[in-house]
Order: structure tokens, then sequence, then C-alpha cells
């Protein structure tokens, strides 16, 4: 890898909410960007807008591009673009040393295999999830947890300090993913337990902005505490812009990979379930700040049972 080309052109694959600004950073940076999405009106718009082109299918993107950023829901969707989708064309059509980067939010065992099945066809993977959201998807500040080959990562650093200013190598392919997946188990159970502590407060009495104001200059703080619980469960906005499934299902594979690894860990099997029963109860589409809304409502709903 060492010896291979310069990277000049980036292929993205997935250009919703988090992709599009991340292939304008690209574009920004000088890479030649090619967009591709399932919704073909949407890439082309999006193109336009950033100055890049869209791909008239997969296989014209791996044809055109050294390099291929996949921002897609799960890690099924990117096997599916990858080897699945029009016949396999992606992959097919990949230049032998081309890296895909999998910056989605996957499952590190699913990664792992992924990747034997790119070797075999003399590619590389190398996964890459993000922490930041939208805004510093926009600003080009998302904290990146990269896994793969040492030499793999190097020549594909260019592109990712392209998206992000902070940049953790995390170890092997599959520990990028893993390391994302715990990330948003510690911040959905922080969310929870302070949902939960406001449940429990205002039915003694307590008002739950005078107790969040406290929390935050206490030790009980984290992060839901501090950006999420007053500015949208309390406020009623409910728009912090990252949906409910999506975090029920980053859970659910930090759970899956501690099963995996033959590790009893209760408190992921707890976490897991709360989540999933909200995205159940009120759909995976809702913003994930109304699961706080749905657990209350099926509490209060049991109480009075």
């Amino acid at each position: 890898m060492s010896s291979a080309p310069q990277i000049k052109t980036v292929g993205v694959i997935g250009i919703g909410n988090m992709g599009a600004p991340m292939a304008a950073n690209l574009v920004r940076a000088h890479f030649s960007v090619l967009v591709f999405d399932i919704d073909r009106v949407r890439a082309e718009r999006v193109a336009s807008d950033i100055g890049a082109s869209a791909a008239a299918n997969l296989g014209a993107l791996g044809r055109n591009a050294d390099v291929i950023v996949t921002m897609l829901p799960t890690g099924h969707d990117v096997r599916q673009v990858l080897l699945e989708a029009d016949n396999g064309a992606l992959a097919a059509a990949l230049k032998p040393g081309s890296v895909v980067i999998d910056m989605s939010s996957s499952d590190p065992v699913g990664t792992r295999e992924l990747g034997s099945l790119l070797a075999a066809r003399s590619l590389a993977l190398v996964d890459a999830p993000v922490s930041g959201g939208v805004p510093r998807a926009k600003d080009g500040t998302l904290a990146i947890m990269i896994g793969g080959e040492a030499m793999v990562i190097v020549r594909v650093k260019p592109v990712l300090a392209a998206l992000g200013n902070r940049l953790f190598e995390v170890g092997g392919l599959g520990c990028g993913h893993a390391m994302k997946a715990l990330n948003n188990f510690l911040a959905a159970t922080g969310f929870a337990a302070a949902a939960e502590a406001m449940m429990v407060g205002r039915r003694f009495g307590l008002d739950p902005a005078i107790m969040i104001d406290v929390v935050n200059v206490s030790t009980g703080r984290n992060f839901s505490t501090e950006s999420t619980i007053k500015q949208q469960v309390l406020t009623g906005n409910f728009a912090s812009g990252f949906a409910l499934g999506l975090l029920a299902k980053d859970v659910k594979i930090a759970a899956d990979l501690a099963d995996a690894i033959g590790m009893d860990a209760p408190l992921g099997r707890l976490v897991r379930d709360l989540w999933g029963e909200a995205r159940d109860d009120i759909g995976g589409d809702r913003d994930h700040t109304r699961a706080a809304q749905a657990w209350e409502t099926k509490r209060m709903r049991r109480a009075a049972e």
C-alpha cells in the first residue's frame, strides 16, 4: 500500500444528513468526488450543490474511484452495495488495491467477515465510524474511530482528515465499529438513566429543569444532561437529528458484541431492551429523544393498572 498511487477520486455512497456534508468537505479538500444514493434525484441535486458528480450506477462509481466511502444505515446495507447490488458490480468494478472506508455504524464481527471477502478480491477495508452528528459533519470536525491494517490507514488518512479533526486509530479491522457501538451504548445508557431520574423526581415533586441544573454541576452529569435533556426533552423539541432506530441498532450491536466474545454484559442487555422497546412503541424514524416520552407514558400506564 505504501507504493499505491495517490488518491484523487473518492466515491461516496449514502448522501443523507451525514453523507452529503461529508462529501462537500471532500470537495473542499480538493478531491474529485463521485456520489451515489438510492435516491438518484437527491444524489444529482447534492452533486450539483457541492461541485461533485453523480455516478449513474455502482459499477460506474467503482470504475472511477480510488477510494469508496460508505455512510449507510447498517452493515448489511454496506455488504449489499459492495457484493450484492447489481450482481456485485461495485466490488467487481473496483481496481485491485482500492480501499473501502465504511463510516457507517456496522456490526464489528460482520466487518471482519466483509474484510475477508474483499481481501479475496485484492480490495482493502477500513472501518471508520464517526461521532459528532450533523453539525460536526458540516464543519469537518468529526471524531473518527479507525480500524484496519496500519499501511492501509496511512494511505486513506488524507481522506479521513478532510472529514474529522480527531482521528483515533483504535486497532485492527472491526475495532472502529466496536468502539462506536460501545460509545453509543454509553450515551444511550446515560440518556436512559437521566430520563428515569427526571421521571422519579417529577413524580416526587421536583422540577426537572432545576434537577438538570443541579446535576450539571454535580457528579451525575453526562452528555445527555448537558446537551439533550433540557434542550430537547423538557422543551418538547425532540429534534436532536439522530433517529431512535439508529441508536437502538447501535446499542444492540454493543450487546451482541459482548455475546459474540462470551462476555456477560447484563447492563448491555437491559439498555438494549429499553431502546428496542421505545423503537417498537413509537417507531424507529422518530427522534431518539422521544424515547424519554415513550418510557414515561408506558410506566405511567403500568402504574395506573
